[in-house]
């Protein structure tokens, strides 16, 4: 029974890490109405470059994430303002095209540079520090860590996309590009802000994975598929529904794993698959 219990909350802080995954990704289609192929290989960028400034630059793992967050809002900026801006007046598949040819630029380049290796940050006693609960059940600090990071982040998006002026601005450009030019928005203003809060999750949830697991040039479409399938099961507009999803995801994977360890990826696909079918609006679509 405590076996149990403890693969239970395991599985529920995995899932914290699942949602961040998700929460760009969700803020990409949800909003931005076009579905990034390149978001798990930029969440692996972010990795990377937290590993070269606490590793190589010796930035304590604390403050590297710090300097990861603002890094990851310039680089959403400039990719909407450099590269995905010139394909929005086209069409979608555009979109995917550009951000399926960074997806390979960006594996290529940090297998140029970083090798194939797998990678994976140190963060000192964090890592296996554990708050007993009962005999025989702990939780990890920083798994708990992580999903306290997934929530407070959740509720900070909530709060600027639906209670500022500028989270008004962005769902009306997304709603109607047309009539949001015509009271006055800059569409590629408001778009590249967008990107930016796109990019912040980003830098986060790849900073915060390089600690907790194991990761190499080729791990971004890993990630992409489990941040689609967290979106999917989510509905548009519901980034709580996003961290609902992610425990889904991470309840089908560890339970699945218990039976077999063949069963632990595919035990995500198959629960993601049969939610999909009987309710393809999403679990928690915010309307």
């Amino acid at each position: 029974m405590i076996g149990i219990i403890d693969q239970t909350l395991q599985a529920t802080l995995l899932g914290g890490l699942y949602a961040m995954f998700a929460l760009g990704l969700a803020i990409s289609v949800g909003v931005l109405r076009f579905i990034n192929v390149a978001h798990g290989d930029i969440i692996v960028l972010m990795s990377f470059l937290m590993l070269s400034l606490s590793q190589s630059l010796g930035i304590p793992v604390p403050l590297a994430l710090v300097i990861l967050i603002p890094a990851g809002a310039a680089f959403g900026w400039l990719l909407q303002r450099g590269i995905l801006e010139r394909a929005v007046s086209k069409n979608e598949l555009q979109l995917i095209l550009i951000t399926f040819g960074l997806s390979t630029v960006i594996q290529n380049g940090l297998l140029e540079v970083y090798g194939a290796d797998t990678r994976k940050v140190t963060a000192g006693g964090i890592e296996l520090a554990s708050l007993k609960l009962v005999d025989g059940l702990s939780i990890g600090v920083l798994p708990l860590l992580i999903f306290a990071v997934a929530c407070l982040l959740i509720v900070g998006l909530e709060q600027i996309l639906y209670k500022t002026n500028i989270g008004v601005r962005i769902r009306a450009v997304a709603d109607d590009p047309t009539a949001a030019r015509l009271v006055g928005l800059s569409v590629p203003a408001v778009f590249a802000i967008a990107m930016a809060l796109v990019g912040v999750t980003e830098a986060i949830s790849g900073g915060l994975m390089s600690i907790w697991t194991n990761f190499d040039p080729a791990s971004g479409p890993t990630r992409l598929l489990i941040a689609f399938e967290v979106v999917v099961l989510a509905g548009l507009g519901s980034f709580w529904g996003v961290l609902a999803g992610g425990i889904i995801i991470a309840y089908a994977q560890t339970f699945g794993g218990m039976i077999d360890s063949a069963w632990q990826v595919l035990g995500g696909h198959i629960v993601f698959l049969v939610l999909f079918l009987t309710r393809p609006q999403g679990l928690f679509p915010k309307h």
